[in-house]
This record gives structure tokens, sequence and C-alpha cells, in this order.
């Protein structure tokens, strides 16, 4: 007979992203992102290779990425409220886990195995410390692709790239709940 956690099921089951741009200041400190860290850690990485890495961005940082990200838009031609949404994204924030999927060569485990555990980090993560305390969103946009961002913004080396932006800070505004999938439309039964 299984031993249930009945906090942690009723966590998972209301849990809620709050939106990037309602969170604010004060912030994790190091210490109290630790834990969130560890526990984004522990997401199954298909043979220990640990293939995620995390750059944690703040102060000046976000700056200097909220302008690289104009700086690049322009030259390709992206419309204005694409860039600035893209833009605020760092400007706006206060702490940002960058989530970088760094797969490693292994002959047992595919690549593309090793980048949905990069996701699965993301999202332990996101659950921490909303289960912390703070507010946190998990975001991407074409910044999380590009090379030149990702070369020159993070530092990031040729087949690396970001699988999430999580944001973390103290919730500005509590969101409305927002429609959950209809459980009978995404599940198939199969028996034989």
């Amino acid at each position: 007979m299984p031993d249930p956690n009945p906090q942690a099921m009723e966590f998972l089951l209301t849990r809620r992203s709050r939106p990037a741009k309602t969170l604010t200041t004060p912030v994790p400190t190091r210490h109290q992102l630790g834990p969130i860290l560890q526990a984004g850690a522990r997401s199954p990485d298909h043979g220990k290779l640990e293939p995620w890495r995390f750059i944690v961005l703040q102060g000046g940082a976000l700056t200097r990425l909220a302008g690289l990200v104009v700086e690049l838009a322009s030259g390709r031609g992206l419309d204005e409220d694409k860039t600035d949404k893209a833009r605020r994204q760092f400007a706006d924030a206060a702490l940002v886990v960058a989530v970088v999927s760094s797969p490693v060569n292994s002959e047992k485990i595919p690549a593309r195995e090793q980048m949905l555990s990069a996701g699965a980090v993301c999202l332990a993560v996101l659950n921490a410390a909303l289960a912390s305390g703070w507010g946190a969103n998990w975001l991407t946009g074409w910044m999380a692709h590009d090379p030149a961002f990702l070369h020159r913004g993070l530092g990031l080396t040729d087949g690396e790239f970001v699988a999430g932006f999580v944001h973390v800070g103290t919730e500005g505004a509590v969101p409305p709940e927002r429609p959950r999938p209809d459980m009978g439309t995404i599940i198939d039964w199969v028996n034989d």
C-alpha cells in the first residue's frame, strides 16, 4: 500500500505560476535560493549525466541582457511589441534563473532525453520556488534559442540553449485561476 503525502499532492493540484511581470522585490537570497536550485538538481537526469546547469541573473546582468535583446531584435527586424516584451523579461526582473540545457556526449542517453531532463529541472525549480512561498514563472522566448544572445549574453557554448528563464520574486498580485485541461480529452486508457 502506498504511503501518500496529501500536502504535496494538494500543492501539485493547486499550484499556479505567477506572471513574471507581477513579481517584485525582495527576491531570495543566495542562502534561500540554494534549496530551490538543489530541488531542481534532483530531477531525473537519465544516467547521472547532469546535462544542465544554472546561471543566476541579477542586477547589472539583467540590465545588460535587456540591452542585448534590443540590439539583436533590431538587427532581426522584430516588431516593436515583440522586442519590448522580450526586453522587459529582463529589464523588469530582479532575479532570473537560466536553466541551461547542456547535453553530454553519451552512447546510452540520447540528446533528446537530456533536453527533456532540462525541462524537468525548470519545472522542479519553479515548483520549489512556489513551495518556498515565492512567486515564480517559467519563460522562454526567442532569446532562449538565439545563438548570438546565448553566446554574447550568457557565454553558452555551441550545443547549449536555455530550457527556461525561471523568474523568482515576491508575488505582487494573486493571479486568477486559469482554465485547466479537460482530463477526459487528454487521457487514453490502453489495456490490450
